[in-house]
């Protein structure tokens, strides 16, 4: 038996975790199928990108003992835009 842990974010700030206990052997979606995450958010596999420890794979990847396997969602903003939003509300340095 190998030890995998599926995450997913539903929200910003808001991570679960389910440690799920598979065969030797098993796929990435045999995973997200006993966590149970994907019932519960509503999300549908065709959809989903998947990966592990931050490296993009497939459903039909193949899971190692002790594997961290990621759900990821859309983004709600464009990442380099929030950047300019939070530099631009930073307070301006004063000068002596």
């Amino acid at each position: 038996m190998i030890c995998i842990e599926v995450v997913y974010s539903p929200e910003p700030g808001q991570v679960e975790r389910v440690e799920v206990r598979l065969p030797e052997g098993s796929l990435l979606s045999q995973a997200l199928d006993q966590s149970q995450l994907l019932q519960k958010h509503g999300l549908s596999s065709e959809s989903l990108r998947t990966g592990i420890w931050g490296r993009r794979q497939g459903l039909t990847t193949p899971l190692r003992d002790k594997d961290r396997v990621e759900v990821y969602r859309d983004l709600r903003c464009d990442p380099k835009e929030a950047r300019r939003l939070r530099y631009k509300k930073r307070p301006k340095a004063t000068s002596l």
